[in-house]
C-alpha cells in the first residue's frame, strides 16, 4: 500500500513538472515571453526617432527572441505618444523613443501635459546627442559669433532667427543665447526646418540654429556659413567650426544646446527588465555599423548608465524651464 502511495506521489510530481515545462514563460515569471514589444515613436514616420527605433527594434527583437513593433503616435512635439506610453503597463512590453522635446522641453511649454517626463518614466538608454549649429547665408557679412551679436545689438529688435516652430530646439537655442548674452533677437517660426533654412540661405532671415543633420549638406555645398556649434567641444565632422564657448563672449562660456535621442519605459517597470534592455541595446549601439549610422545622422554616440541618464535628463528639464520662463514662451 505504501509502495503504491509513493508511486502515485512520484507520478503526480512528475506530471506537475512536465506540465510546468509546458507552461508559457509568463507563468514562470520570466521576461520576455515571446509577446511582441511595442516601441512607441511619438513622431511621424521617416524622422530620426522613427529611423532609430526601426534600426534598434529589429536587432533588439532578435536578441530577446521576440518581435519589436514600431508604433508611430505623433503630435504635439512628441507629447501624444509619450502620454500613451506613460499609461501603458510597466511590464517591459512598451518602449518609448524620447527626445529633448518630449522629455525635457514640453513639460515647461505645454500647460496641460498628460505626463511627467521624469516621474512617468524610467530611462533605459541614451542613444546619442545631436548638437546644433548657428548658420548664416554664405552672402552674410557675419563671420564670427561676435559679428552676429554686435549686429544684433545694432539692429532694432535684433537679427531675425528662423526655427522649425515655436518651442523647437532651434527656437530655444536662440532664446538661450538671448538669455545668456543679454542680446535680443527676433524669432521667426516656420512649419519645419526645410522652409526655414531655405529662407536663411536666400538671406530673407538673418540666421538660424539647426541640427547638424539638416545644416551640414548646405554648409558643405557653400550655401551656408557655419558660425559656431553648440557642443562642449568641436565636432569631428566640422573641425574648423568653433564652439559657442570658444567665442570668448561673456556669459556664453557654458553655452550648450543638444538635441538628443533616448529610450524610456513606463515608471515602475521592474529593474531586472530595465537592466536587460539597457545591456542589450548597449550591445547593439556599440556595433561599428551602428556607430557609423549614428555619426551619419550627425549624432555623437553616448554611453551612460541609467543613473547618469536620469541626472542628465533632470538637468535638461531644469535648463529649458529657465529659458522658457525667461523668454515667456507659451504654446496653446
Amino acid at each position: 500500500m505504501q509502495q503504491r502511495r509513493r508511486h502515485l506521489i512520484h507520478t503526480a510530481a512528475l506530471a506537475a513538472a512536465v506540465g510546468l515545462i509546458g507552461l508559457p514563460a509568463a507563468a514562470q515569471g520570466t521576461w520576455p515571453t515571446g509577446k511582441p514589444i511595442s516601441y512607441v515613436v511619438p513622431f511621424a514616420a521617416g524622422g530620426t526617432t522613427d529611423t532609430l527605433g526601426r534600426l534598434i527594434g529589429q536587432q533588439l527583437g532578435t536578441a530577446l527572441g521576440t518581435t519589436v513593433v514600431v508604433e508611430n503616435k505623433g503630435g504635439a512635439a512628441g507629447s501624444i505618444g509619450s502620454e500613451a506610453a506613460a499609461r501603458a503597463a510597466p511590464d517591459g512590453y512598451t518602449l518609448l523613443g524620447g527626445t529633448v522635446s518630449s522629455h525635457a522641453i514640453n513639460v515647461s511649454l505645454y500647460p496641460k501635459l498628460g505626463y511627467d517626463p521624469i516621474k512617468s518614466f524610467s530611462p533605459v538608454t541614451l542613444i546619442g546627442t545631436n548638437p546644433v549649429v548657428l548658420v548664416v547665408s554664405a552672402n552674410s557679412p557675419h563671420k564670427t559669433l561676435k559679428d552676429v551679436l554686435a549686429a544684433a545689438k545694432g539692429k532694432e529688435g535684433g537679427l531675425s532667427s528662423a526655427s522649425a516652430g515655436t518651442g523647437s530646439s532651434q527656437h530655444l537655442a536662440v532664446e538661450l543665447m538671448a538669455y545668456k548674452s543679454g542680446v535680443k533677437f527676433t524669432h521667426i517660426p516656420y512649419k519645419g526646418s526645410g522652409p526655414a533654412i531655405q529662407d536663411v540661405i536666400s538671406g530673407q532671415v538673418d540666421m538660424m540654429f539647426d541640427t547638424t543633420v539638416v545644416a551640414a549638406p548646405h554648409i558643405q555645398s557653400g550655401k551656408l556659413r557655419a558660425i559656431a556649434v553648440t557642443s562642449p567641444k568641436r565636432l569631428a565632422s566640422m573641425p574648423d567650426v568653433p564652439t559657442v564657448a570658444e567665442s570668448g563672449v561673456n556669459g556664453l562660456a557654458d553655452f550648450q544646446v543638444q538635441s538628443w535621442q533616448a529610450i524610456f519605459v513606463p515608471a515602475s517597470t521592474p529593474a531586472p527588465i530595465i537592466s536587460r534592455l539597457h545591456d542589450e541595446i548597449r550591445k547593439i549601439l556599440a556595433q561599428p555599423d551602428m556607430q557609423n549610422r549614428l555619426k551619419g545622422f550627425g549624432m555623437e554616440p553616448a554611453d551612460l548608465n541609467t543613473t547618469q541618464i536620469a541626472a542628465f535628463q533632470k538637468a535638461e528639464v531644469e535648463k529649458w524651464a529657465q529659458v522658457i520662463k525667461a523668454a515667456n514662451i507659451k504654446v496653446d
